[in-house]
C-alpha cells in the first residue's frame, strides 16, 4: 500500500496513472463480444494490475451476450464482476485496491466492489442508473470521473 500512497500525495502523477489505467480498461473493453455495450476493467493495488475483465458470458458459454430480440442474456457478467472474480481465483487480495471501469458501476455489482475492500473508484461514463455510484459514496469510496483522457 505504501506505492499506492506516495502515488496520491502527487496528484500529477497520480493524474497520468489514472488516465492510462482508463486508457488500457477502454482496450480491454474491445475484448468484449457483447453488441450492446463493450465494457472493461482493471484492478490496480501497490501500483500493480492485479486484475483485468470486460463484461461477456461466462467460460464454457457462446460469446453472445445478447438474445435474438436484442435484450441482454440474463448470465452475461458485468466487467467489474469479472475483474473481481480473476481476484477471486488468484493469490492476489483487493484490499484496498483502485477499479478502473469504462462505465461506472450498476447498483448490484456496487455490492460487489464495496465487499470486495475496493477502496477506489475511477470511471468515464456514467451508468444511466446512478444509484451504484450513490451507494459507493455513502460507503467512503474515493470515486472519481474522467470523460477527458488525453
Amino acid at each position: 500500500m505504501q506505492n499506492d500512497k506516495i502515488t496520491y500525495n502527487d496528484p500529477t502523477k497520480q493524474d497520468r496513472y489514472d488516465r492510462a489505467y482508463l486508457r488500457l480498461a477502454k482496450e480491454w473493453a474491445k475484448l468484449s463480444h457483447c453488441k450492446r455495450k463493450q465494457v472493461g476493467a482493471i484492478i490496480v493495488k501497490d501500483a500493480t494490475i492485479i486484475a483485468d475483465g470486460y463484461n461477456g458470458t461466462p467460460t464454457g458459454f457462446e460469446n453472445n451476450c445478447e438474445d435474438e430480440e436484442g435484450n441482454t442474456k440474463w448470465y452475461v457478467l458485468h466487467a467489474e464482476a469479472n475483474a473481481i472474480l480473476k481476484v477471486a481465483r488468484s493469490s492476489n487480495k483487493v484490499n484496498g485496491a483502485t477499479l478502473y471501469l469504462t462505465n461506472s458501476p450498476c447498483k448490484d455489482c456496487s455490492k460487489l466492489v464495496l465487499q470486495a475492500g475496493i477502496k477506489r473508484l475511477v470511471y468515464i461514463d456514467q451508468y444511466k442508473d446512478v444509484s451504484g455510484l450513490e451507494f459507493l459514496k455513502k460507503a467512503g469510496l474515493e470515486i472519481r470521473q474522467m470523460q477527458n483522457l488525453d
